[in-house]
């Protein structure tokens, strides 16, 4: 495996789709395209039962442009002030793509789901809705989580997980 970086690739993919799959299906057939090589890639975002599954896939540019990790938090905190927790409900949504060629395009999806908190708990950079994310089953905020736990339970590992049958025959093959 490598990643952009080691192929030298700095340019950002288009987000520009409908649904978290769209999204991810495009930014693996365009890293896919720019490389030559198999591409992962994928897309995500918090749903919020309350707002009727917004910010969803407009996420990190849900304020109208890419806003910083503190006003997203602060726009959701402001939305759902004064709620009970039986109204906070939400999720993390996460899409993987896997592109062997434009005609071999696998999908995975996966979710995480909890309530969101009154206040904030440690800030991940780039990541702002797992700082308000609340994982009742592990009763843990998932910004909590160690990375050993986050392996665990994690959406992406979960993704991961239906994809790796599929990742093990290519790689026996």
């Amino acid at each position: 495996m490598v990643s952009l970086k080691d192929e030298g690739i700095e340019v950002e993919a288009p987000e520009d789709g409908q649904t978290y799959e769209e999204n991810a299906i495009k930014k693996a057939l365009f890293y896919h395209k720019l490389s030559g090589l198999p591409a992962l890639a994928d897309d995500g975002g918090l749903e919020i039962d309350y707002l009727e599954g917004a910010p969803g896939i407009k996420s990190r540019y849900w304020l109208g442009y890419k806003a910083t990790d503190e006003e997203l938090i602060q726009m959701v905190l402001k939305k759902l002030a004064g709620l009970p927790t039986e109204k906070r409900g939400a999720k993390l949504k996460i899409v993987l793509a896997f592109v062997l060629s434009p005609k071999e395009i696998f999908t995975s999806a996966a979710e995480l789901s909890g309530f969101v908190v009154e206040k904030p708990y440690k800030l991940i950079p780039g990541y702002p809705y797992r700082s308000i994310l609340y994982l009742p089953h592990i009763q843990k905020v998932y910004s909590e989580l160690s990375f050993e736990e986050e392996v665990k339970i994690g959406h992406r590992k979960q993704a991961l997980k239906r994809l790796y049958p599929l990742l093990k025959k290519l790689a026996s093959s």
